[in-house]
């Protein structure tokens, strides 16, 4: 995620914004489960699997809502 963007700029935000870094640090938990699990490594059950992956979304939402957030402002 925000691959695109200077490593410089995320990790500013990451230090500067506690509620950004605990979504980020979730998104990270999140995706190693979700690739983990598809890949057949980390055995969780389909439901609970849907639920992480519509949770993985949401989160990755409201970063990239915070991350423009900062940017508009900073323009």
């Amino acid at each position: 995620m925000f691959e695109n963007q200077q490593r410089d700029d995320v990790e500013a935000l990451l230090k500067a914004d506690a509620n950004f870094r605990r979504l980020y640090q979730r998104h990270r938990e999140l995706d190693s489960k979700v690739h983990d699990a598809d890949a057949g490594v980390l055995p969780i059950p389909e439901a609970k699997l849907s639920v992480m992956k519509r949770e993985k979304l949401y989160t990755k939402d409201r970063l990239q809502r915070l991350w423009d957030t900062r940017t508009a402002r900073n323009h």
